[in-house]
């Protein structure tokens, strides 16, 4: 064992490795993708479909990733190199070191939007906000959008420097639950809404007639983004875990916590929209200007606007900022361990790396508009190779280094250390020898169908 891996940095326990993890899961993913997913793919059978997955394919690679970074001590490209020097080895932990660090900036981003209009209501701005043309206008305008980028990588990047007791398991120790609250407050006030009901009605009854094959491919492509899957933090955050710690029980835990929150999501903003529109579940279909052009709209519509922005758009913040820490502590592990950098430098190399890429999306519908990506804007190509790319591929990386080089049997043995249970190592052991693999590269092919125009995601 070298030097640098004895002074290794570890989570206090398992309450600090769970809220941590779900903090990494808890993320705009939840909180704003997830229900216009779930509006656009068949209400209920998407959130039927969506935990059936859960609790298959999510807790198999949840399972497997941070039994690989407990059982090897290290971050990805380490913990891939640890079991097979071959260059397919090293790529795989080099593409689930890398992710992190393309998504970051772009994500940092998107907290700025989220710092201004959180700014907009605590001043008063409601019907500003709720104004035509106002996220436009915002988010082209250049500077404004700049400056809170700055600040939220700022915050980011400040947390990070203080390491993962003082820093990031602190932080996720207060921010969680006051989400967990936040979450809960808005859901009641939005069910009780007259026409909320009818809302509430689709997201959680399914409906076989919803159904549809882009329900399935939607629901895997949101596991990514729920439960940070394929993006490097679960192997950091494995290898912070102690050895006393229960790996099938804190994975339990995060999937509750984490499904729990979309659920929350889902009944925060589907009845409150269906409320709104009359009952008409197009206006959920809005995308990602959901959060920002239709909820204050909503919100402004209950003649409430003010309040209860500033509540939704801390809970945003809180999940967006848990979410960023993640990815951002998994791309400076990268960086100590492969470069035996210390916490410092690497804190400020990656901050230079937020600078430059965020720097690209934030300007990247205003004055930087004229340049695109197959098409798109920096913000949007970030995102789309991330995601719909790279995720995939580094999902299938790591079912073929459980299959081919670790083995189950030695997954099993590092979750059941110390005597701690597996109740489900049958269901590990399928899902990763048959269905992850299978889930991983139809995902991919579906990406690549999509932006080529062969299918309509």
């Amino acid at each position: 064992m070298d030097k640098r891996e004895k002074k290794r940095s570890s989570f206090s326990g398992k309450l600090g490795f769970v809220l941590s993890a779900a903090g990494a899961s808890v993320g705009l993913g939840n909180i704003w993708r997830f229900p216009y997913l779930a509006a656009k793919y068949g209400g209920g059978i998407f959130l039927l479909v969506y935990i059936l997955l859960a609790v298959t394919f999510g807790y198999a690679m949840i399972t497997a990733e941070t039994a690989i970074g407990r059982m090897t001590r290290k971050s990805p490209v380490s913990a891939f190199g640890a079991f097979g020097k071959s260059g397919t080895f090293r790529f795989g932990g080099g593409i689930n070191a890398i992710i992190p660090m393309l998504i970051v900036p772009y994500y940092s981003t998107i907290g700025g939007w989220v710092i201004k209009y959180l700014f907009e209501y605590l001043r008063g701005g409601s019907k500003e906000l709720a104004a035509d043309g106002y996220f436009n206008q915002f988010i082209s305008g250049g500077a404004s959008a700049e400056i809170c980028f700055l600040i939220f990588a700022a915050a980011v990047l400040v947390i990070i420097y203080a390491g993962v007791q003082n820093g990031i398991e602190r932080v996720s120790k207060f921010m969680m639950p006051v989400l967990v609250v936040l979450a809960l407050v808005i859901a009641v006030y939005s069910m009780t809404r007259e026409g909320a009901l009818e809302g509430v009605k689709y997201f959680l009854v399914p409906n076989l007639e919803n159904f549809s094959w882009m329900t399935v491919v939607s629901a895997m492509e949101q596991m990514f983004y729920s439960l940070s899957i394929a993006m490097g933090i679960l192997i950091t955050f494995g290898s912070y875990m102690k050895d006393d710690v229960e790996i099938e029980g804190a994975t339990r835990n995060v999937e509750i916590f984490d499904t729990a929150i979309a659920i929350m999501a889902g009944l925060m903003i589907i009845p409150a929209v269906f409320a709104f529109s009359g009952g008409d579940p197009e206006a959920l279909k809005a995308g990602p200007s959901l959060m920002f052009i239709t909820i204050p709209k909503v919100l402004d519509s209950m003649g409430f606007g003010g309040p209860m922005g500033v509540m939704f758009f801390v809970l945003v913040l809180f999940a967006a900022l848990t979410s960023a820490i993640a990815l951002t502590e998994s791309a400076v592990a990268t960086f100590e361990d492969e470069l035996g950098w210390n916490r410092s430098k690497s804190t400020f190399a990656i901050g230079g790396i937020i600078l430059v890429l965020g720097t690209l999306s934030s300007l990247g519908y205003g004055p930087l508009g004229f340049i695109k990506l197959l098409g798109m804007q920096f913000l949007d190509f970030f995102d789309f190779i991330t995601n719909s790319i790279m995720m995939p591929i580094a999902a299938l990386a790591t079912c073929v280094l459980v299959i081919r080089m670790i083995g189950t049997d030695r997954i099993a043995g590092e979750v059941q250390k110390n005597g701690a249970p597996f109740k489900k190592r049958k269901i590990f052991d399928f899902m990763m020898k048959y269905l992850c693999p299978i889930f991983a590269v139809i995902i991919l092919l579906t990406s690549v169908a999509n932006v080529l125009g062969w299918v309509s995601v």
